[in-house]
């Protein structure tokens, strides 16, 4: 798995979810993480989460970290397990700079208020991941924390990178852990 940090700011809209994204703009073949900073505004008719859309919950966030994944020859249950690994990922990383994180299936939260937004969806080849962290907490719709607002990280591009470093590396370590032992 390849990972990138975008260093320019890109509005994430929901059509970013799509298959070859990060190929066609970033020229990274095959699976892959990318993570950016901007604002952050998906409208009901780009939302690939159906609860949402019935529930009249567009995503709103002024300033967000977002993850996005494209990984190939998974099925969606799978990549619903891979996208959990990442929530995952990024918890540790923020218990490690000692933060009390509650996670709560693919969202995390800050003193009971949503840190994070997360969907995993199934292309016709690929599973793709979007996990998006508030960095302020201005502006939301609903009660939110934020990475620099609240839990005082200010080195986002550290950060994200050692998120995605820590991801490629579970990803690599499950699959060679799957290549070690003997059938039975």
């Amino acid at each position: 798995m390849k990972t990138l940090y975008i260093n320019d700011e890109i509005k994430y809209i929901g059509s970013q979810l799509a298959p070859h994204w990060i190929y066609k703009n970033f020229k990274i073949q095959g699976d892959a993480i990318v993570a950016f900073c901007g604002e952050c505004e998906v409208k009901l008719t780009e939302m690939v989460d159906i609860e949402d859309v019935i529930n009249n919950e567009p995503i709103y966030s002024k300033y967000m970290l977002s993850f996005i994944s494209e990984q190939f020859n998974v099925n969606l249950i799978e990549g619903v397990f891979r996208q959990r690994l990442l929530v995952c990922c990024i918890k540790e990383a923020l218990e490690n700079r000692g933060c009390t994180v509650k996670r709560n299936g693919d969202d995390l939260f800050i003193n009971d208020k949503k840190l994070s937004v997360s969907i995993a969806t199934k292309s016709a080849t690929s599973v793709l991941i979007h996990t998006g962290l508030n960095i302020i907490s201005d502006g939301a719709p609903i009660p939110v924390s934020g990475l620099k607002t609240d839990l005082g990280i200010t080195d986002i591009k550290e950060f994200a990178n050692e998120i995605m470093t820590n991801y490629k590396n579970e990803i690599n370590d499950i699959i060679m852990a799957s290549t070690k032992v003997r059938g039975v």
